[in-house]
């Protein structure tokens, strides 16, 4: 059992308490925008960055942090762990299985993607009081797996319909299609030619260069600013 917790775990500080829950920090950090505590901005930016604060009380991830600091702070970033893999084997699960068909599947994995897609810009615009990470190069291999969960999500929706100039004959043709779209390639052997297809891969190419250059430029380079990347704990 210790083997397994000092590997899951890693070293915990029985003597850090945190003084504030996941989702009262997400509270107060809405309030912190709300009240131009750390950045003086109005308008268009304002607005965006409440939306964006305020997005993450609607998913699942806020709410498993929680739970999981109910038990122990120290399993937060776990339980945060097993529920990004989760969302990776997700859309794995409904293309090998064909549960395309069922109409709360798509659903269910549209919402978990939302939270994904919105996550990433509400880490860099909206965390006016968020601490640094633990780890900056787990933050980035969570970002791989959000990567894949993105391709991957992608796929499933490529398989709705006939979008394509042609069926796909496996359904690992569909997560091809998808990453080679996400890096903006193109082969020519699979393209859309129906509107929704053509908005599916139009929307994924945004996705890419927002979600993946931009983050992965504030990581490598481990910006200091004013929220997500400060020292300060609360």
């Amino acid at each position: 059992m210790n083997f397994f917790k000092k590997l899951l775990v890693g070293k915990v500080n029985h003597n850090y308490t945190p003084k504030y829950n996941p989702i009262q920090k997400r509270i107060l950090n809405i309030k912190s925008i709300w009240n131009n505590d750390h950045q003086d901005d109005n308008g268009i930016e304002k607005i965006v960055r409440l939306f964006l604060s305020s997005s993450q009380l609607l998913f699942p991830g806020i709410y498993i942090k929680y739970f999981a600091c109910k038990i122990g702070h120290e399993y937060q970033d776990l339980a945060l762990d097993l529920y990004v893999l989760a969302k990776v084997l997700f859309p794995f699960l409904i293309l090998i299985n064909g549960w395309q068909n069922h109409d709360y599947m798509i659903w269910v994995l549209v919402f978990v993607l939302l939270e994904t897609v919105l996550y990433i810009p509400t880490l860099i615009f909206a965390s006016d009081l968020f601490s640094r990470p633990r780890s900056y190069k787990r933050s980035m291999l969570l970002l791989f797996f959000n990567y894949i969960e993105i391709v991957v999500s992608f796929a499933v929706l490529y398989t709705l319909g006939n979008n394509m100039n042609k069926p796909f004959e496996h359904w690992f043709d569909s997560v091809y299609f998808s990453l080679i779209s996400s890096n903006s390639i193109g082969f020519g052997d699979y393209y859309p030619i129906t509107i929704f297809g053509k908005v599916l891969v139009s929307l994924q190419a945004l996705f890419f260069l927002s979600f993946v250059i931009l983050f992965l430029n504030f990581f490598s380079t481990k910006v200091k600013s004013k929220g997500y990347f400060d020292d300060e704990e609360i």
